[in-house]
């Protein structure tokens, strides 16, 4: 690896350990090499969401999401890069075959919320979801290497992501109404008779508490789903996969413990369950030499 290549890592792996915070010590599980990988991918999508997630006007972020786009096909088409992580994304791209499109994808995710949108029924809700979360999903099983199975493994893989993405949409329910995002779609709304404005309150109401049990429960249902992604992912992949499944199924299982009360706190994994979920992960399906202690992964 060239000082250039080297250094864009470098810069990669600097954001995911400041910011990924969750995603960074299940990077950690995974040998060094997809490991720089999940890292190049990781600080791609951080860029994007702080291009469109700063406190400039709507105009301003979306041309800048412009300008991020067709620097990222000019550094897949052999320009020189203008970000510093591009480098190693896009070496991580020809490593891993990722196809572009879903790198595409995923900047189309994070242009969705530059102004806040309404979601007129589920279907558009699952359209969401596949762009910010389904196509990282996608992007991730090519880096740790998987079976097709016909196409099995990637459509587990987007239902892996929707039931990543609603947990966090149960999790941050008043924290994004106060930023004028709701993501409950309206059809629901009105079929448990919420009002948007139930969702800045202090507690939450029946109708609201009855319509989150119900996404809870949808939730829970692509988890079950996309167990099977598991075998078909290289042995390799594996304990990223359960440890990031692991702890979202946790984060969503805390949220049904307080009874779906995600009005007056936020609801977060403790520490000590995240590496408890981290470490059950690797015994029986680790495989290699590069697992790390028990130390790094508390660090």
């Amino acid at each position: 690896m060239d000082e250039t290549l080297d250094a864009s890592y470098r810069f990669c792996g600097e954001i995911a350990r400041r910011e990924a915070r969750n995603f960074y010590h299940a990077f950690r599980l995974l040998p060094p090499e997809p490991q720089r990988a999940m890292c190049a991918l990781y600080a791609f999508m951080r860029h994007a969401d702080d291009l469109a997630d700063g406190d400039e006007p709507a105009a301003e972020k979306e041309t800048a999401l412009v300008a991020w786009r067709r620097d990222l096909d000019d550094a897949l088409e052999g320009r020189p890069p203008a970000w510093p992580g591009l480098a190693a994304l896009v070496d991580t791209v020809q490593r891993t075959s990722i196809p572009p499109s879903l790198l595409h994808e995923v900047i189309d995710g994070v242009e969705m919320d530059v102004v806040p949108r309404r979601f007129a029924n589920f279907d558009e809700l699952a359209d969401y979801c596949h762009h910010v979360a389904s196509a990282v999903g996608l992007c991730c099983i090519h880096i740790w290497g998987f079976d097709s199975d016909d196409g099995r493994a990637e459509r587990l893989a987007e239902r892996c992501g929707l039931a990543l993405q609603l947990t966090n949409i149960l999790r941050d329910v008043k924290e994004d109404a106060s930023r004028g995002r709701i993501y409950l779609p309206e059809d629901d709304l009105r079929r448990f008779d919420v009002d948007p404005r139930d969702l800045l309150a202090d507690r939450p109401s029946e109708p609201l508490r009855r319509l989150l049990t119900e996404y809870a429960g949808r939730a829970y249902a692509y988890y079950e789903e996309a167990a099977g992604l598991v075998p078909l992912v290289d042995p390799v992949g594996r304990p990223v996969l359960l440890t990031i499944v692991g702890i979202y199924q946790a984060l969503l299982d805390e949220i049904v413990r307080r009874d779906y009360d995600v009005l007056s706190a936020r609801a977060s994994v403790p520490g000590w369950r995240k590496l408890a979920i981290a470490l059950r992960s690797l015994p029986a399906r680790y495989v290699g030499r590069n697992a790390p202690a028990k130390s790094d992964l508390v660090s």
